[in-house]
């Protein structure tokens, strides 16, 4: 199935240790371009992050952001008695030289870094049930680019309806061309003048060859089959439609130049403007 490059998916969820959220943004690229956010102590796990990320995205910028707040229920606070009483101790030896006796206030005490302890997170348990909820937002981003894939392939489809209904009419059209434009080159001629049949039938030959856009018009097609093929595969296509439309257009702009009728001028122009669509598209194709 053709994927975008284009998407957003979003994962929040509450647990008693706090909440985290995931988002996911992701735009076209002509490579895949990974960019990793998320706080500190989460570190440990961020080439696991990337390798994911990897392993189900080919192409596209992407930006990942992890977002945690740490909750408090569940969470115990200690004192760490040792501490405290060796901070006691230090202040009694500073009474005992000063000749004071003032103690400190117990709020200061516990103010005091590492007397007041609270339960840390367990890290290495959160970290797999925030590497399950980025697994749950690439799964949201895949079927957002999906979608949007699909609709971008019905699109590409149409256009190569239409280019091809276009070629064919240039094709339907194209004994007529050569008629007229045999007919003016006879009259060209005899006004200037007289050529024997031998001589004119071979500068009609070599009108036509020059004017022969049959192989452009089966190129064409043949790029048109493709692209109708690739659409239904079920992997990253968007650089082979690149080359693709490349070619669509090289036969395209080859046709406008042999054109030398209003009618097939006017086809050459309606191809390029398809075909342009259509690149404008598989720009954003996976």
């Amino acid at each position: 199935m053709i994927r975008s490059m284009t998407a957003f998916a979003r994962v929040e969820q509450q647990h008693t240790w706090g909440q985290f959220c995931w988002e996911i943004r992701s735009v076209n690229h002509r490579y895949l371009d990974v960019s990793v956010r998320m706080p500190e102590e989460f570190r440990s796990i961020e080439v696991t992050v990337q390798e994911r990320i990897q392993s189900v995205l080919k192409r596209g910028k992407v930006n990942c952001m992890l977002y945690f707040q740490a909750g408090y229920e569940g969470t115990t606070l200690a004192v760490n008695i040792p501490l405290a009483q060796q901070v006691l101790a230090a202040v009694k030896t500073i009474n005992d030289l000063t000749g004071q006796q003032q103690l400190p206030d117990s709020l200061d005490l516990l103010r005091w870094p590492g007397v007041l302890e609270s339960q840390s997170l367990d890290i290495e348990q959160i970290s797999e049930v925030l590497l399950q909820g980025l697994q749950e937002t690439l799964t949201q981003l895949c079927q957002h680019r999906e979608r949007e894939g699909a609709q971008l392939a019905e699109f590409i489809a149409l256009r190569c309806d239409r280019i091809a209904a276009e070629a064919e009419q240039v094709k339907l059209m194209l004994p007529e061309v050569l008629q007229l434009q045999r007919e003016k080159l006879h009259t060209r001629l005899a006004e200037l003048v007289e050529l024997d049949s031998e001589r004119l039938e071979q500068e009609m030959l070599m009108l036509a060859q020059k004017l022969d856009v049959a192989e452009e018009l089966d190129r064409l097609s043949t790029h048109i089959q493709e692209i109708r093929q690739i659409l239904t595969q079920d992997q990253p296509v968007g650089r082979r439609l690149d080359f693709l439309v490349q070619e669509l257009h090289r036969e395209a702009n080859t046709l406008g130049a042999k054109s030398n009728h209003l009618a097939t001028t006017k086809s050459a122009i309606e191809l390029k403007v398809l075909i342009e669509q259509i690149r404008e598209q598989t720009q954003n194709i996976e």
